[in-house]
């Protein structure tokens, strides 16, 4: 979509801090971290959000959830991380292209607030 940020991030028409890409996924640094370690996890598809989710895309989803494993293992996240997928503007998502959270490097409290 031409006016979603997250595809242009992927197209390389807005600047990122890259941490990992494959064929379906592009992972980058948050700009507005929420804990030491903030990576955002986006398939390269547009998709709007989970309730886009159909048999046809939910492959990238697991994909993204491999990738998040590798790099726990690779950032030695021993201690713990989590992932954050919100839905709607009322669970404040406030990019319209699904993407996950990563975070890590600090303790975290639940409920989330």
């Amino acid at each position: 979509m031409s006016d979603c940020l997250f595809c242009k991030i992927i197209n390389g028409d807005v600047p990122s801090k890259k941490i990992y890409e494959d064929s379906l996924v592009y992972v980058f640094e948050d700009i507005a971290p929420a804990a030491p370690i903030h990576y955002l996890l986006i398939p390269k598809e547009h998709i709007s959000s989970a309730k886009d989710i159909t048999e046809k895309n939910s492959n990238v989803v697991g994909h993204i959830f491999e990738v998040i494993s590798k790099l726990a293992k690779n950032l030695d996240l021993k201690d713990g991380f989590r992932v954050v997928n919100n839905c709607g503007e009322n669970a404040g998502q406030t990019v319209f292209h699904i993407h996950f959270h990563l975070l890590a490097g600090k303790s975290f409290e639940w409920p989330a607030g």
